[in-house]
């Protein structure tokens, strides 16, 4: 399939996230932008090979690689083969550059897909919403996009789309599951999940985006969040039951976390 999908922009361009255009060539051109592309671009290749120039550097893309290509970044792609497949996706709106930024692709970078099997299916959803309703399809397609940019991200953090969570972190969050409502230590779940404490640290900022102790306050304030909600229990009750060592350090990290006092939350119920 080849295909090049610029849906008429309206409304749309007041979303968060909107699809801007995307398509799909069996052997790309050679294309040189020396001054980069307006907005930011997302592509992958499925088949074929080709190259990308980056900073004066050459970088080959394979099947099943692909390219985060910020807005107005200089770069040059062409085909090494007759046959270079390239899938691409143009987001826009007013909240992209902050999500690309919680990815951490502000910078052009090239990653390689262990399993593209969801990424391929959302992909073919955006381009028949857009086919299929020439009125309203560019917003089931940039509802789709949202989808398609958190399997991408899910893909380059973690492997293949089918990957298992890390067992050593899976582990430790089974343990902190079971016994956050008593003291746990670094020690603790270090034994657990059977690594070193620089590597299970590792594995939470990477994976969880926080530290260990962060993780078991945060899961500890779910619990206490479910008992304000479903229970007339005390405060102090509440806080006691959930892990923490005192009334003041809950109330302390509840509104730290959550952006409100722990009565407030129950009262807003």
């Amino acid at each position: 399939m080849v295909f090049c999908d610029y849906p008429i922009i309206r409304n749309e361009n007041k979303l968060p996230l909107f699809l801007l255009n995307m398509g799909q060539q069996r052997c790309q051109d050679h294309i040189v932008r020396p001054n980069g592309y307006p907005y930011h671009q997302i592509l992958y290749c499925t088949k074929g090979s080709g190259t990308l120039v980056l900073d004066g550097n050459k970088i080959p893309i394979p099947p099943y690689t692909a390219i985060c290509m910020p807005a107005h970044y200089p770069h040059e792609y062409y085909a090494e083969e007759e046959i270079w497949d390239i899938h691409w996706v143009v987001p826009a709106g007013f909240a992209i550059n902050e999500l690309l930024a919680s990815f951490a692709l502000e910078k052009p970078q090239v990653f390689e897909l262990e399993n593209i099997t969801i990424l391929e299916n959302i992909f073919r959803k955006m381009h028949e919403a857009i086919r299929a309703d020439s009125v309203f399809g560019n917003y089931k397609a940039s509802g789709y996009l949202y989808d398609f940019l958190i399997e991408f991200y899910r893909i380059i953090s973690f492997g293949g789309a089918y990957a298992s969570p890390n067992p050593a972190l899976t582990r430790a969050v089974d343990y902190i599951n079971l016994n956050y409502t008593s003291p746990i230590s670094l020690e603790e779940l270090c034994a657990v999940s059977g690594v070193s404490k620089q590597y299970l640290c590792l594995l939470f900022r990477k994976i969880l985006a926080c530290r260990p102790v962060e993780y078991i306050a945060k899961r500890r304030i779910q619990a206490a969040k479910e008992m304000l909600t479903e229970t007339n229990k005390t405060i102090e009750d509440i806080s006691f039951e959930t892990g923490f060592c005192s009334e003041s350090y809950f109330c302390k990290l509840f509104k730290r976390y959550e952006g409100i006092t722990p009565t407030a939350f129950r009262n807003a119920k």
